[in-house]
């Protein structure tokens, strides 16, 4: 059976990729920092899907364990046919503030890690001329919201080079950009959306099988839903004046 490894598997969109995979048969690696979520995750997609789960409980942020998942991503004797770079966090936090550890924590975990997972996914995977390495970006890389929007415009553009670099290996590389998707992700970063109206967002389940669909055609680029992927074709078109103001404008509804 395939195997496919998730960072941030035990809620969200990991979860719900975590869900989708082992539906369709893949083993699992699950990465996640909570050790009893872990557990509960593993003990629960196995059960349902008839499937083997492993789990590797790490902070993405302490490089000892990011070099861990590497290592396990690179091991010859259990390969890992699909890399999904999940683990994040919403970033509310103004670039002047003084204290930047949260800043830190999160290039840390949302593009250090990244970087060296996939790396470690990329080699393993161009040696047995198969794969498919999924980045979780998101709309907010079009944008100017702060570290958060830089952040994700990094990753997008990590993944575009890394989709260069094995472009005829058999591997693929896909960023993720989701528009608004309905997890707790928002609540957990203390973002407020009471204000937005239903049509906004997208189904997590549904976002995951649009960027796997994506994946398996060997697209660099997965904008889940019609709606969010006109949102991207508008701001691909915008000249950067009106992004600055859009951003602006989103940037203080929150505040």
């Amino acid at each position: 059976m395939p195997t496919a490894l998730i960072t941030g598997a035990t809620s969200g969109i990991g979860a719900a990729f975590a869900r989708a995979l082992a539906a369709r048969g893949d083993d699992l690696v699950l990465v996640a920092r909570d050790t009893e979520r872990l557990a509960e995750s593993a003990a629960r997609l196995s059960e349902v899907y008839a499937i083997e789960v492993e789990t590797i409980r790490a902070d993405l942020s302490v490089r000892e364990d990011v070099l861990k998942v590497a290592a396990r991503l690179e091991d010859a004797d259990r390969p890992v046919d699909v890399l999904v770079n999940n683990a994040g966090f919403g970033l509310h936090r103004k670039l002047l503030d003084p204290d930047f550890s949260l800043h830190e924590y999160a290039l840390e975990v949302m593009c250090v890690a990244v970087l060296i997972l996939g790396g470690a996914a990329g080699r393993a995977m161009r040696s047995r001329g198969h794969g498919q390495i999924i980045n979780v970006s998101s709309l907010a890389a079009w944008l100017t919201q702060g570290n958060y929007s830089a952040v994700k415009a990094w990753v997008r553009t990590y993944s575009e080079s890394l989709a260069g670099e094995l472009h005829g290996t058999g591997v693929t590389v896909t960023a993720l950009c989701p528009g608004w998707v309905r997890t707790e992700f928002h609540e957990r970063a203390g973002i407020r959306t009471s204000a937005l109206p239903d049509w906004v967002w997208t189904d997590v389940d549904r976002c995951v099988a649009e960027s796997l669909a994506d994946a398996g055609k060997g697209r660099v680029i997965s904008v889940p839903t019609k709606r969010w992927k006109a949102a991207r074709v508008v701001a691909d078109l915008m000249p950067r004046s009106a992004i600055h103001w859009v951003s602006r404008k989103l940037t203080r509804s929150r505040d």
